[in-house]
This record gives structure tokens, C-alpha cells and sequence, in this order.
């Protein structure tokens, strides 16, 4: 199975000599991160993310389901990671390690740390709730895949809006988008990942490109939110670092979560602003052509 070949010799030795020389080789700082750009589907739940060439679309559905027999209150929360050979050579065939890490990353910092409400999807305890699922499409893959992914469902579940429901009895109605407006997700916190990667003992990057992430010692990944909560720290193999560099790696990574949720903010509210700008009653309609 065809898989991406690593670095050469001459083009290790002269990224090491770069660092060496502290520079890098797109020109960024070493805690810099890469241009970030986020944008929504016509449909609620849609992101698109890309940090650099990285590009990563997330789409979120629900349905009404029966909870878990252990969870009568909560519905449901999965994540699905889908990483084709057109994002990378080295997707092909069975799941790679990367997509491995990057659903177990994803659940640890989204789905353990509780960031959706899950009993706020309850209709009927023990007999029906909503169950929420994220699909994480990896688009282009030019590394930090787990920043990006990350971002891209906590943006997709903000943006998104379930059906409205009505409950009769044992019976349970959900409305079309054309018939009731939408029901936000109800989200207790919005954790964000920030990935470092570690080089030569002390020297860290953030952000790291493909080429970057090849010929690094280790990596950590820390989730946080905005007020500095940190939700996970993934430090998965690799050469020992020391805890005074993670320390420091834990404050970088509070100010780029700071810049990311800023980002995200402010799409929300643009993407607002684009679909009510005929009124409140424009956003229903908007759906009518997808009502069978």
C-alpha cells in the first residue's frame, strides 16, 4: 500500500540546522500559528477549517434514537473521523495511526470532557433522545490535523440547530427547520486543541507543518478552553520532555485557544448576521427547498 515517504537525510540535516539558527522554514515564530480560516455551510452544523493547507469539513446530524439502557437521560454523542487517500498517500487502506490518534484525541478532549450537554437531549427518559453525531472529514492533510479537527466540531456544534420537538404522551413529534425554527445545542464549555512538537530536546514548535511533524522527536497535545481550564494533556510517546517546557506549552496554548475562539466567535456572528438579514421569519424559509 502506497505510503508518504519520510525526509531525507539532507532535508533533516537542514531543518536541524534551521532550528539551530532559530528559523524556521516558512518564516513563522516557533510558537506561531498558520492562518486560520473558518467558514459554515448553507445548512446548520456545517464548518469548513483550514490552518494553512490543512483542510477539515465537519457535518453534524441528529435523530431521534433510544438512549443507552446505563444512560436513561442522556442522548448520545459520537465522533467519526473519515481520513481518504485524496487528503493523503499515506490514508489508503486500513486506518492509519493518525487516524487512530485523532479520534481518540478527539473524544478525550470533546466527549470526556463533557463540552455537550447530554441530558439537555432528552425526551423521553429511557425511551427517546436525540443522538448527535460529527462527521470529521479530512480534506487536505498538511499536519496539525487534531487543532483543526477540533475546531471544527466545537464550531460545527455551535452553529448547528436540531429540530424543534413537541412530547404528547409517549409520542414524540420533531419539527421540520420550514415549520419551527431550530434548537441550539446546549454546550457547557468550548474546548480547543493546541498540539506542540519537540525537537532537539528544548526546541518547540507549534503548528507543525507535514514536513514538520515527520521529523519531530514527540508531540503533546493539550485541550483547553478560554478560561484556561485544561481538559486533557496527550503527551503519546517520543523523546522525555521536561515539565517547566509543558508548563510553558500549557500558557502558549491558553493564548492560541484565546485567538481561535475569537475566530470562531466572530464567524458565528457573521453567519448570523448573513441568514437573518431578511428577518427572523427568512431563516425557515431558507430550508423549504429540502423539505420532501
Amino acid at each position: 500500500m502506497p505510503r508518504e515517504l519520510g525526509p531525507s537525510l539532507n532535508e533533516r540535516q537542514f531543518f536541524l540546522q534551521a532550528l539551530k539558527e532559530e528559523v524556521r522554514i516558512d518564516s513563522r515564530g516557533f510558537g506561531d500559528f498558520r492562518a486560520i480560516q473558518l467558514d459554515f455551510g448553507d445548512e446548520y452544523g456545517v464548518s469548513d477549517v483550514r490552518i494553512g493547507k490543512t483542510r477539515v469539513l465537519t457535518n453534524i446530524t441528529a435523530e431521534v434514537t433510544t438512549p443507552f439502557p446505563d444512560r436513561p437521560f442522556d442522548g448520545p454523542f459520537t465522533i467519526t473521523t473519515s481520513l481518504s487517500a485524496m487528503a493523503s498517500p499515506s490514508f489508503s487502506g486500513p486506518p492509519s495511526e493518525t487516524e487512530v490518534l485523532l479520534a481518540r484525541l478527539l473524544e478525550k478532549t470533546l466527549r470526556r470532557s463533557g463540552a455537550l450537554d447530554t441530558e439537555s437531549l432528552c425526551l423521553i427518559a429511557g425511551r427517546a433522545v436525540f443522538s448527535i453525531r460529527a462527521d470529521v472529514h479530512v480534506l487536505s492533510h498538511d499536519g496539525n490535523l487534531t487543532d483543526a479537527a477540533c475546531l471544527g466540531v466545537v464550531a460545527a456544534l455551535r452553529h448547528f440547530r436540531r429540530g424543534d420537538s413537541e412530547v404528547k404522551g409517549e409520542d414524540v413529534k420533531v419539527f421540520t427547520m420550514a415549520e419551527r425554527e431550530g434548537v441550539a445545542l446546549s454546550l457547557l464549555h468550548y474546548p480547543l486543541c493546541v498540539t506542540f512538537s519537540f525537537y532537539e530536546g528544548e526546541v518547540v514548535l507549534v503548528d507543525a507543518t507535514l514536513s514538520e511533524e515527520q521529523m519531530r522527536e514527540g508531540s503533546c497535545t493539550i485541550g483547553m478552553n478560554k478560561h484556561g481550564e485544561v481538559c486533557q494533556i496527550a503527551k503519546l510517546g517520543g523523546a522525555p520532555v521536561d515539565a517547566v517546557i509543558l508548563l510553558s506549552c500549557s500558557n502558549l496554548a491558553l493564548r492560541h485557544v484565546e485567538r481561535m475562539s475569537k475566530v470562531m466567535e466572530e464567524r458565528l456572528l457573521e453567519d448570523a448576521k448573513r441568514r437573518y438579514k431578511g428577518g427572523i421569519k427568512a431563516e425557515p424559509s431558507s430550508e423549504n427547498a429540502r423539505v420532501p
